[in-house]
């Protein structure tokens, strides 16, 4: 586990994500040498203020305060965007007059395109202090009590770094992650919004597509009081931020759109299959899946389907 110290992080968002870092790097500070003062920055004043009593920041600071915001920026190591993605380039352009030139940004957006672009756009040269993150642990839950000190114990973070970024910039940051216990991979922003589009937009816009079919229905009632454990399962994220997910939906858009239609091409094809009663198709689908999702969750190395198995 990486050793990790610092005097000031900020963080902008004190829900389950930016909460979570602060609650880490607090309470898992004697095995990873973090240590150092926590800020919290939101939009609503209940919601910092939560996140200060619940003790997961030192102090905290209402979005619109200048002063405040001026004072809490001063001399920080590390600044985390932990907001929505459609607020990253209002944030970054709201925090450019305040910041040091030793300030580290970073942001924890499920998207990393349309981010980068909000970046350059918000601090023009001094790009070089923003490096692009992902930290892959969402949970349906949100707000400061859903954040939890091991959250990315063993989860995946990913970081797109600039070519404007120093290398030293990028470990520090690095570092943060290592010490919340989390894996920190790299790739480019383009690779980083193919492989999440398919894994993690999907998935959601698809959770949420169901319930909204049901809720179509006119027996929806009927149907939600006979729902067991496969809904549940199947639908547990569609309890997630809706208006994240807009946003990630919209920011996403091009990568998204390409899954959705190989999505419906493969359903197409379940389809077909059910309307023929080819049970071999489906089973041998149903097997590939099996088989697939069984590797997966041991650990192991997947291979795709070749061309014959469609």
């Amino acid at each position: 586990m990486a050793a990790f110290s610092f005097n000031k992080i900020v963080i902008f968002g004190v829900g389950l994500i930016g909460g979570s870092l602060a609650r880490a790097l607090r309470e898992r500070a004697g095995l990873t040498g973090a240590k150092g003062e926590v800020v919290g920055v939101g939009r609503s004043i209940k919601s910092v203020e939560r996140a200060l009593e619940l003790g997961v920041i030192d102090s905290a600071v209402f979005l619109d305060d200048d002063r405040a915001l001026e004072l809490a920026l001063r001399d920080a190591d590390i600044v985390l965007v932990a907001a929505p993605v459609a607020q990253t380039e209002p944030l970054l352009r709201r925090i450019a007059p305040f910041l040091d030139t030793r300030t580290i940004v970073t942001d924890a957006g499920s998207t990393k395109n349309d981010v980068v672009s909000a970046a350059r756009a918000a601090l023009g040269d001094r790009v070089a202090q923003f490096v692009p993150g992902h930290p892959i642990a969402g949970r349906e839950s949100s707000g400061p009590d859903a954040a939890i000190p091991d959250l990315y114990v063993d989860r995946n973070v990913v970081l797109c770094p600039l070519p404007e970024n120093p290398a030293s910039v990028v470990e520090r940051v690095a570092d943060m992650w290592l010490a919340t216990g989390a894996r920190v991979h790299r790739m480019t922003a383009e690779q980083h919004d193919s492989v999440l589009a398919s894994v993690s937009h999907l998935p959601h816009v698809l959770s949420f597509a169901l319930v909204e079919m049901i809720l179509q229905a006119p027996d929806a009632a009927l149907k939600f009081s006979f729902a067991a454990g496969g809904f549940r399962d199947f639908t547990r994220i569609a309890a997630s931020s809706p208006e994240m997910w807009r946003d990630i939906c919209i920011a996403n858009r091009a990568a998204l759109l390409t899954e959705i239609d190989a999505y419906t091409n493969v359903l197409a094809r379940l389809r077909q299959a059910i309307d023929t009663a080819d049970g071999a198709a489906l089973q041998a689908a149903f097997e590939r899946s099996r088989t697939a999702r069984t590797v997966w969750q041991q650990g192991g190395a997947i291979k795709a389907a070749d061309d014959s198995a469609q």
